[in-house]
């Protein structure tokens, strides 16, 4: 009886003993496997770490894709001795016309302590865009209590926020370094902090922050009309060329005046419609702070189709050399840049609605003006627009009209209801969409909503200008 209870003990501990060393080796085993699973990671990391490195020791890379080694295995060492594993990053230039846009990486890593566990992450390359903002203003602004933004506001001056507001609201002043005036709704004048104002969203609000180097966002013009003319589509003030062959006869030319210029019409289908404005309405008056009082030619009154074009795959650079009119429906990403090569200063006016074909992330539009991009007298009462849009030395806004200094037939313009936004608004200098008087909006669109788009913040569409001449990692996902 004692020898049967004693194997019989004996065997219940070797059964319970054997559970707990296949546990044990069990946990070992898993043990080993995070182990080799997260140094894969951090090897992955040192792969595009190095990969960076490498890119910024070799320019002509980013400039024109010259060099670039791809996939390329990079040797992670132990400072013991032997090695921690190894990671094969591929690369993927992303171009337009030529020019290096971005450079997409894959890392891939393995982990000496096993290969069975690999970790890949994937980034893309690029310097950061504007389109990371909705609003951004080298000059101070106000923003009424009728706006309501989504996506980051920043000033380099002083900022006014009156509205609604669920990102952050950035200047690059500081506290009580901002001297307001009545002209933002101060009285008596006084110094303010950098970002202030009857705003809800207060909490968000930040001062000082870094000042954004409007010099670095300046386009090179010359550059851009290489590119377009090489291979993009170049409206000049007499032709219009198409991967550098002349599209039709040449005509009189529309540049070097408000007057005339260009009004390009995107189609759905990924064409755009050229068209040549040979007149616009007189006898109208507009005020803005940069020209005072002026003749206003914003509205098209006379218009000729030049052709409807399909813009090079390779290259969806349009650059006019005159003053420029968008309207339409984006399909894909196009970039317009409106600069004149004399010492005309080119504006883009935005006539009517500008809507995108898909709402995926492949569609895009970024319209760069030398001076300013403005509303015209004609917009629609509900307007809606899309797209990255820079007054590189002007403002964005749409100009003062009273109804005594506009022709008869557009007094209801005047004052109109809802402007929609989705995008970013790019401005050297202050601009106004709605012209208060007493509170009571007297001119221009009485509710603003400003939404900037998540993708095209890290997709934009070619040239679109940086905030920053450094190279950075702005997407970082395992995949």
């Amino acid at each position: 009886m004692t020898v049967l209870l004693v194997i019989s003990f004996m065997g219940v501990m070797m059964v319970i003993l054997g559970a707990i060393t296949s546990y044990a080796f069990q946990q070992a085993k898993y043990g080993r496997a995070l182990y080799a699973r997260e140094q894969a990671l951090s090897i992955a990391e040192a792969g595009l770490e190095y990969y960076r490195w490498f890119l910024a020791k070799n320019p002509n890379i980013m400039t024109a894709g010259i060099g670039l080694e791809s996939p390329y295995t990079y040797t992670v060492s132990d400072p013991e001795g032997g090695t921690h594993g190894t990671a094969t990053i591929t690369a993927v230039a992303n171009l337009a016309c030529g020019a290096v846009q971005s450079i997409d990486l894959q890392s891939r890593g393995v982990s000496s302590a096993s290969a069975l566990f690999p970790r890949t992450l994937a980034v893309r390359y690029m310097k950061p865009s504007v389109a990371q903002y909705a609003f951004l203003y080298d000059t101070a602004v106000w923003f009424g209590s009728t706006n309501t933004g989504i996506g980051p506001y920043h000033s380099n001056n002083g900022l006014r926020m009156d509205g609604t507001n669920n990102s952050t609201v950035s200047s690059s002043l500081g506290a009580n370094a901002f001297w307001c005036t009545s002209s933002y709704g101060c009285s008596p004048s006084q110094w303010t902090n950098g970002v202030f104002g009857n705003g809800s969203g207060s909490a968000l609000w930040q001062f000082p922050a870094s000042t954004i180097d409007f010099a670095g966002i300046a386009s090179n013009f010359s550059t851009l009309r290489g590119y377009a003319q090489t291979s993009g589509l170049l409206l000049s003030a007499t032709s219009v060329r198409l991967a550098n062959v002349q599209q039709g006869s040449t005509f009189g030319s529309v540049g070097g005046t408000d007057q005339k210029g260009f009004h390009l019409v995107f189609n759905s289908n990924g064409t755009v419609s050229v068209y040549r404005v040979t007149a616009t309405l007189s006898g109208s008056y507009s005020y803005n702070d940069i020209e005072g009082w002026h003749d206003d030619y914003t509205t098209i009154s006379s218009e000729t189709l030049h052709g409807t074009y399909t813009l090079t795959s390779g290259c969806a650079l349009i650059y006019s050399d005159a003053r420029t009119w968008i309207t339409g429906t984006v399909n894909g990403k196009i970039t317009v840049v409106a600069a004149d090569t004399g010492s005309y200063v080119s504006d883009v006016i935005l006539p009517g609605n500008i809507a995108y074909a898909t709402s995926n992330g492949t569609t895009g539009l970024t319209a760069v003006a030398e001076g300013s991009v403005q509303l015209s007298l004609n917009s629609p009462d509900t307007m809606s627009i899309a797209g990255i849009f820079v007054a590189q030395t002007g403002h964005y806004g749409r100009d003062y009209y009273l109804t005594d200094y506009v022709p008869s037939a557009y007094t209801n313009y005047v004052v109109q209801s809802t402007l929609t936004v989705n995008g970013t608004i790019v401005s050297a200098q202050r601009g106004a969409i709605c012209w208060s008087s007493g509170g009571t909006c007297v001119s221009g669109y009485q509710t603003r909503n400003n939404t900037y788009d998540r993708v095209l913040a890290f997709s934009p569409p070619p040239f679109t200008p940086s905030i920053s001449t450094a190279y950075k990692y702005v997407l970082w996902r395992e995949q």
